[in-house]
C-alpha cells in the first residue's frame, strides 16, 4: 500500500509517495540528506541547485562503482567456478 511522506531538503518541501515500508523511506532520506549536506561542506555554497547537483553526482559516482564492483566480483565466481568445473572434468 502506497503511502505519503513529507520531506524537508535544502529548505524545499517534497511529498514522496512510496510503497516501501517507514524504515526504508527513513533511510533514504537519511542517506540523501547526509548526501546533500556533504555536498554542501565540500561546495561551501548556499545555491541549493548547485549542492543537489554535486550530491546527484556523488550518488551516482557511488552507485556506478557499486555496479562495477558488483560486476568485477561476478566475472572472478564466474571465472572460478569455470576453473572448478574444468578440475572436476580433468579429475574423472
Amino acid at each position: 500500500m502506497k503511502k505519503r511522506f513529507e520531506v524537508r531538503i535544502l529548505g524545499q518541501e517534497l511529498s514522496v509517495i512510496s510503497d516501501s515500508g517507514d524504515e526504508h523511506v527513513a533511510s533514504v532520506i537519511q542517506f540523501v540528506t547526509g548526501k546533500v549536506e556533504e555536498a554542501q561542506k565540500a561546495a561551501g555554497s548556499r545555491n541549493a541547485l548547485k549542492i543537489a547537483i554535486l550530491a546527484a553526482l556523488n550518488v551516482a559516482d557511488e552507485c556506478l562503482r557499486m555496479v562495477e564492483e558488483k560486476e568485477d566480483k561476478r566475472n572472478r565466481l564466474e571465472s572460478r567456478t569455470e576453473q572448478l568445473i574444468h578440475l572436476i572434468n580433468n579429475t574423472r
